[in-house]
């Protein structure tokens, strides 16, 4: 069990993809540009980590957040804080590579799952 899992704030690869399906949760990318660049989930926003808090105005409260990362750690750190704030927060559990490694779709055009683990 890793040290930032949370069953109140976790939400599975599956989860996720469902909700983005149905619209009705907002997903943020909080990765570095580089990291975007070897692959992303369709359909998220892309907002680094260091950013995150002067573009928090920016982020719809009556709407769930779910922060994805490469690992996860990042994004549980910001599900905790914005949570916390006041909105209804969550992570990606094993972020992108979780993703992936569910077989779940990558852009552009798959990905390039080497560079999201380098």
């Amino acid at each position: 069990m890793s040290a930032f899992a949370d069953p109140d704030i976790d939400l599975t690869p599956a989860q996720v993809a469902a909700l983005l399906t149905e619209g009705s949760a907002q997903v943020i990318d909080v990765r570095e540009g580089y990291e975007r660049e070897a692959g992303f989930i369709e359909g998220t926003r892309h907002v680094e980590l260091e950013r995150l808090a002067s573009q928090s105005e920016t982020i719809d409260r009556e709407r769930p957040v779910i922060f994805c990362c490469r690992l996860g750690a990042r994004s549980a750190m910001a599900a905790r804080a914005f949570d916390a704030a006041g909105w209804d927060a969550h992570h990606m559990a094993g972020g992108i590579t979780a993703w992936d490694a569910d077989g779940l779709p990558l852009a552009p055009d798959g990905g390039d799952e080497p560079a999201l683990t380098a």
